[in-house]
């Protein structure tokens, strides 16, 4: 009597073959994104440019609607808005470097003395140092300097060589903001034509509700480092800490990195304090620090971001650091605004329901999206 030949996968544990299938799939999945992060590296000088273009777009985009709707040329709109915030810009930027300048002697000679005061407590303090001693740390320190000047003379000339990509970079960004702004639906609906007919709509509605997300992201994210900024530079000129204006902008600037942004650039706050004013006025101006984080964390975040841009705080903490890991401080920058795009787009792509869709698209800030749907006239 003979048996019937068992085949090659009967002969297999079924917990094997299940494990070998999604081995495999993983891995494909896997071989893609590193191919992906090998293009996104390889023209890093031509996405991180269009990527801030987009932010900016979306922070400028519902002035530019506003505008059109009341009757501007779309054209006319768009280099009133430019023309106006380059204003604000330089206007703010003259005036901080100004006040960096007029400050910076105080702020020297306020460290000068704090530097002799640590001296003196180092010779007649607790830890009874030799003026030796001290000396010869100092001549350490500037003997090491000697000995990496040619590392840092090839870093200045590294720096030198980053001074014209960034120039080169924003040209890219002035250049594609001009286009999104005039016309980025209709490039938006371009790309989605190479897509099949069959789901066209549903990309297109895709890449609407990520915007729109990435909308309420941006404008949000300004609230909330202005508030930062004012809140802590009234703070820091109260208590007349030098240079509380610059400090300020740092922290607007570090802002836009959520979580720790703020948070490292108000530590340079609390070491500029702890130099020129002391260790209580240190102590001060970092409780102020964290009452602002505070506030930002459980009022401004919930009221401002919204359901639109509900991100967890593990995701944002997790997208920070790959961001950073991958790209420094450029990818810490872009990881959120990339979480606040992909959260909406992927939802409405995997949707089943269409009527979700629509859903999920009025379930984002009302005010926004009726500035950013209507087709605007070119």
């Amino acid at each position: 009597m003979s048996s019937r030949p068992v085949a090659a996968d009967e002969s297999v544990s079924p917990l094997v073959r299940k494990a070998a299938a999604w081995s495999w799939r993983l891995l494909a999945i896997l071989a893609l994104a590193v191919a992906l992060l090998w293009v996104t590296a390889k023209l890093e000088l031509i996405l991180v440019p269009v990527a801030l273009a987009t932010m900016l777009a979306a922070l400028l985009l519902p002035v530019v609607d506003w505008l059109d709707r009341r009757g501007a040329p779309r054209g006319g709109a768009v280099a009133l808005v430019l023309l106006s915030s380059f204003a604000i810009l330089g206007g703010i930027l003259t005036f901080v470097v100004s006040q960096f300048v007029t400050g910076l002697p105080g702020l020297t000679e306020q460290v000068t003395h704090s530097v002799d005061s640590l001296r003196n407590w180092l010779i007649n303090g607790p830890a009874h140092l030799s003026r030796e001693q001290i000396d010869h740390a100092g001549d350490s320190v500037i003997t090491a300097m000697q000995n990496n000047q040619a590392k840092l003379t090839s870093g200045a000339l590294s720096t030198a060589a980053t001074v014209t990509e960034l120039v080169t970079g924003a040209l890219l960004v002035f250049f594609t903001l001009i286009f999104f702004l005039h016309g980025g639906r209709n490039i938006w609906a371009f790309v989605t034509g190479i897509v099949p007919a069959n789901v066209r709509t549903r990309v297109y509605d895709a890449g609407s509700s990520g915007f729109h997300s990435l909308i309420g992201y941006v404008r949000a994210t300004f609230v909330v480092a202005l508030v930062d900024a004012v809140g802590i530079g009234a703070g820091l000129a109260i208590m007349g800490v030098p240079l509380a204006l610059p400090l300020a902008s740092l922290v607007f600037l570090g802002a836009f990195i959520p979580l720790v942004g703020a948070v490292v650039t108000g530590f340079l706050a609390v070491v500029v304090a702890l130099l020129t004013k002391g260790f209580i006025y240190a102590l001060i101006t970092l409780g102020l620090i964290i009452a602002v984080q505070q506030i930002e964390a459980h009022v401004l975040q919930p009221l401002v971001m919204g359901r639109a841009v509900s991100i967890h705080p593990l995701a944002v903490v997790l997208g920070i650091a790959a961001g950073g890991v991958l790209a420094g401080i450029v990818g810490a920058l872009l990881a959120v605004p990339v979480i606040a795009f992909l959260n909406n787009a992927v939802r409405v792509l995997v949707a089943d329901d269409p009527d979700a869709e629509q859903a999920l698209l009025a379930e984002e800030d009302g005010p926004v999206i009726e500035a950013t749907a209507d087709e605007p006239s070119d």
